[in-house]
């Protein structure tokens, strides 16, 4: 049987979702995790991949098992797992269904404040010249992108994907009452590697004066690199609501 699990995790300890050698990542810990469990080895593939120190809110992954799940099992699983992994939901889906190839959108976050906080170090960048970013330029440098749909400038060198194309149906940042934090809201069908950090590094660049609306439009017709472009830190980045057709 394939089962669909929803889950969120704070991805500050960990070297990103994917297992590599010699560090630990949240799939390791999962799979260590279930096979103490279910007493056999499980295999999770997950809806996407994060980097290093990014969180999500919203993630979804599938595993097989030749069984049924045990008694209690989500409730024996959130014991078993770290403070900063928890299951929500466990649900059996049709065996071909894909927890990466059959998501049909992803949505990010990114949380920038001027404020220091030092309850949210770990959850949010704090941008000591946020009160010298111009609004209006930082909602502009966001929406323009709405209007492309190829965004090489803002995938990091040595990528082997094969297509720059992405679907954004959102691009836009969200500003606090007081005006002192902003979230940026982003949604897809996919993402390129590190897209979003050059998205949000780009917006900065714009509203603080440091690149101009023209600028970045070249880069984009010509799909070509933005000069000095910047790709701000992990801690700030959520991933979340991830949509599919069935699930």
């Amino acid at each position: 049987m394939r089962y669909f699990a929803r889950l969120a995790y704070r991805g500050t300890r960990y070297f990103g979702w994917q297992r590599q050698p010699n560090q630990i990542s949240i799939q390791e810990k999962i799979e260590e995790t279930l096979q103490i469990l279910l007493r056999q080895q499980v295999e999770v593939t997950g809806c996407g991949r994060t980097d290093t120190g990014v969180h999500a809110a919203d993630y979804v992954l599938h595993f097989d098992l030749e069984d049924e799940l045990p008694d209690q099992f989500l409730r024996r699983l959130n014991s078993l797992l770290p403070p900063d992994i928890v299951f929500y939901s466990v649900n059996p889906v049709h065996p071909e269904a894909h927890a990466r190839f059959d998501a049909v959108s992803r949505s990010y976050e990114y949380h920038m404040s001027g404020i220091k906080d030092p309850f949210r170090e770990d959850t949010v960048w704090i941008y000591r010249f946020f009160d010298k970013l111009d609004p209006l330029k930082l909602q502009q440098s966001a929406s323009l992108l709405l209007d492309y749909e190829e965004f090489f400038p803002f995938c990091k060198s040595n990528t082997d994907v094969q297509t720059m194309k992405c679907k954004l149906s959102r691009s836009e940042w969200i500003l606090s009452d007081d005006k002192k934090s902003a979230v940026y809201h982003v949604t897809s069908d996919r993402f390129l590697r590190g897209m979003i950090r050059l998205i949000v590094g780009m917006s900065i660049s714009v509203a603080s004066g440091k690149l101009s609306i023209e600028q970045v439009k070249n880069a984009l017709e010509t799909q070509s690199r933005l000069i000095d472009a910047v790709s701000v830190p992990s801690q700030g980045l959520f991933l979340r609501d991830i949509q599919y057709p069935f699930f």
